[in-house]
């Protein structure tokens, strides 16, 4: 059956994207701190997770892989969509005009699936991606990868099964790792040996810089899909 691999990229909306209730709600927490040093460090912090919660930020890159053939794409935002197009091999890279359009490319590639694997895909991706279409009013062509948590079709979260569904809590031998972590652990290239990691992604848009996150999203799935390959051949099965 055919798998795909995929992962996303997010960037928090601009503050003033929110009426003042919204911004009121979101921040909050800062009222209830009386020294301003303290305060501002933490609307900062709120600032920096708006990235993360999908009623905040948008999605602005999928790259996904054939788990078996390994072509694939890279779909990103870009201001200069028409003219930024390529390829690097198997993989090619689509900009998008906006996130409805890359959203929407997404499910048409994903409902030719099967199976899918993630990393943490079922803690952030998958749910992200399904909010994020839902108010944008983009089909979903899947919708079932928040289905049983302990079954590994059709989907297989590495970061549960690298914990076995975090059995020894947050200290115990099977403590959750990040996947650059993992990936020196098992002797796999990191995604973030280029020197780009997620927190710089609204950096990278800001300089109009989507190519590199296209190719920085690529580089988690290829490791993600090697990952995979260790998973299924040394510990798939161990219940």
């Amino acid at each position: 059956m055919a798998t795909l691999v995929f992962d996303i990229e997010t960037s928090a909306q601009p503050l003033e994207m929110f009426d003042e209730a919204q911004q009121e709600y979101l921040f909050r927490e800062t009222e209830k701190i009386d020294d301003a040093i303290a305060k501002q460090a933490k609307r900062e912090e709120i600032t920096r997770f708006m990235s993360l919660w999908p009623f905040t930020s948008q999605v602005v890159c999928i790259a996904m892989l054939n788990a078996e053939s390994l072509r694939g794409q890279s779909i990103y935002l870009a201001e200069d969509f028409e003219d930024d197009a390529g390829d690097a091999g198997p993989v090619e890279f689509v900009p998008c005009a906006d996130e409805t359009e890359l959203l929407t490319a997404f499910w048409d590639v994903a409902k030719h699936y099967d199976n899918v694997v993630t990393f943490n895909g079922r803690g952030f991706d998958v749910p992200f991606i399904y909010l994020r279409s839902a108010l944008l009013n983009v089909p979903i062509t899947k919708k079932n990868w928040l289905g049983y948590r302990y079954a590994v079709e059709p989907h297989c979260d590495l970061a549960e099964q690298l914990t076995f569904y975090s059995v020894s809590g947050r200290d115990g031998a099977a403590r959750r790792f990040n996947l650059d972590f993992y990936c020196k652990a098992f002797g796999i290239e990191s995604p973030k040996s280029a020197g780009v990691t997620g927190m710089d992604v609204g950096t990278l848009m800001a300089a109009g810089k989507f190519r590199e996150i296209a190719e920085y999203c690529l580089r988690d799935v290829r490791a993600t899909v090697e990952l995979y390959k260790i998973w299924k051949e040394r510990l798939a099965g161990i219940k």
